[in-house]
């Protein structure tokens, strides 16, 4: 493995950092409000189907009276 000097990495960092391509705030704020809206849908279908097999299963036991 070659060695580097930390100035030469510092160097090849800066200019790998620099062809980065940055998101927008917009596009931040967006991605994150489509994650908490997508989080919020698969919160509420686990939810449904949890219950949806709770009441399966004790309609299939005779647990449920």
């Amino acid at each position: 493995m070659a060695k580097t000097n930390p100035f030469t990495f510092l160097q090849q960092v800066r200019t790998e950092v620099s062809k980065v391509t940055w998101p927008t705030r917009r596009e931040t704020a967006i991605t994150t409000l489509m994650v908490f809206v997508m989080a919020t849908f698969a919160a509420i279908f686990f939810l449904l189907a949890d219950q949806l097999m709770s009441w399966g299963v004790s309609a299939l036991l005779g647990i449920g009276r």
